[in-house]
């Protein structure tokens, strides 16, 4: 894992990107470990939380997709969700539509909340905004509470 992140941190701001996208999607990593040495190197902070949140989302969405898709066993396989996270992700959405997708940032449960949004129907473009949003505020919380750490 340390020699991907030293790669990606040689990509500079796309390699946020993929390293975000990763993140959301199917693969277990840890995005935030780039944007911080990304940020140590001298890269600009706003750039590279706006690399992230887009790179983010949209691995994100992957996990929607497949659940639009409806594939229980492509979910299972892939993404590693098990039956009894998305009943819990479920119960967390059912009757409250696509700004749920504001909690995408949740580790392992943002991924079943995708995924149960897309086997929804949810409409794409309110989970992408919501969802965008709520990665956003995760990345600039996260280097803000850094600065005051650091």
């Amino acid at each position: 894992m340390d020699t991907l992140v030293s790669i990606l941190l040689e990509y500079g701001y796309a390699g946020m990107f993929i390293a975000a996208f990763l993140s959301g999607s199917i693969v277990p990593f840890s995005s935030e470990l780039v944007m911080f040495g990304l940020i140590q190197v001298g890269l600009e902070p706003l750039a590279t939380i706006l690399a992230g949140t887009l790179g983010n989302s949209l691995g994100s969405m992957t996990c929607y997709w497949v659940g639009l898709l409806g594939n229980m066993h492509w979910v299972e396989r892939l993404f590693h969700v098990k039956p009894e996270q998305l009943a819990r992700a479920e119960r967390y959405v059912r009757g409250r539509g696509a700004w749920m997708a504001l909690l995408c940032f949740l580790p392992a449960l943002g991924e079943a909340i995708a995924i149960v949004l897309g086997m929804m129907r949810a409409n794409g473009w309110l989970v992408f905004f919501y969802m965008t949003l709520g990665k956003l505020a995760r990345y600039a919380l996260l280097i803000y509470a850094s600065e005051l750490i650091f």
